[in-house]
């Protein structure tokens, strides 16, 4: 029977390149919502989580926002359904992760699908963002504290980083010295999206209670998602990242699914939202053949 994906909101840029990433949410899920429906996967309306007008003090915003995601995101895994936060910027994921680890009372894995490796802390971060941070904290490398919450919720042993390419020389550092596997994009067109999964997975799952999947969406190569934060050249083919999350789909360990760093005011003509909605459809529906129907979607023109 096809859990009840509860979709809940962490709509703010505060910590990004682009504020403008608070507005996805929003924009998002009344897609995903119709696109769910399609799949016959029942879909409930979780808390959207937003800043205050006018924040500034983005550091302790930051905390009290993650801290109210992680309650969220744990009141949903532990109520039994697939909890789906769509982002604002990836500082989120330190609430998102650090909620369902309190939920689940055991190892978590996680499958880090992204362009950069999100592995700073303040002390090396060059630019002060915090949605280059969250990977880090979560694997217990608070030098200064970040969120104000318990860091370390995640073993560097069960964690992998898929799509990267771009990074500082401090990040690859750390997670070198940490254990984590970090699958770069010359490797993953070298070996296929299909087999490097496949691998995220079994390390995500190996030893663990349940796992979960961030997926940031300048990991997919800008010429079909431009509207991101962040977008980098290069990157992971739509059609073929949203045919490989199907791995996924419907297994009982998956806790938890992120998608983050949209920018609604950047797509116009919504086709950054179209390739969004695809890739969280693929991992989300029970189906792997209806998660098929929706990745080979991306292959239609634009109505």
């Amino acid at each position: 029977m096809q859990r009840q994906v509860e979709v809940i909101g962490a709509a703010w840029g505060l910590g990004g390149a682009d504020p403008g990433c608070a507005d996805a949410p929003a924009a998002l899920a009344p897609r995903l919502r119709t696109a769910l429906g399609a799949c016959a996967v029942p879909v409930l309306d979780g808390p959207v989580i937003q800043a205050r007008s006018g924040e500034r003090r983005r550091e302790a915003a930051i905390g009290k926002l993650c801290g109210a995601l992680g309650a969220a995101v744990a009141r949903s895994v532990r109520a039994g359904r697939l909890a789906c936060v769509l982002g604002g910027d990836h500082s989120c994921a330190g609430g998102t992760w650090s909620g369902v680890a309190r939920a689940v009372h055991g190892r978590l894995g996680l499958v880090w699908i992204d362009a950069h490796m999100d592995s700073h802390t303040p002390r090396t971060s060059h630019t002060g963002r915090l949605h280059g941070m969250p990977l880090a904290w979560l694997l217990g490398e608070d030098d200064d504290p970040l969120y104000g919450l318990t860091s370390g919720v995640i073993d560097p042993a069960h964690v992998c980083l898929v799509g990267v390419r771009s990074y500082e020389p401090e990040e690859g550092e750390r997670l070198e010295r940490l254990g984590v596997r970090v699958v770069m994009m010359e490797e993953v067109a070298r070996r296929g999206l299909r087999e490097v999964l496949g691998e995220a997975l079994d390390i995500a799952t190996r030893g663990t209670q349940a796992f979960g999947v961030s997926i940031d969406l300048d990991a997919v190569t800008p010429e079909e998602a431009p509207a991101v934060g962040t977008p980098v050249v290069g990157g992971l083919d739509s059609k073929e990242l949203a045919r490989a999350l199907a791995i996924v789909a419907g297994r009982e360990d998956l806790a938890a699914v992120e998608l983050v760093e949209y920018s609604p005011r950047l797509d116009p003509d919504g086709r950054t939202a179209k390739v969004a909605v695809a890739l969280l459809v693929s991992a989300l529906c029970s189906s792997r053949d209806e998660a098929q129907v929706i990745a080979q979607a991306l292959d239609r023109p634009q109505a």
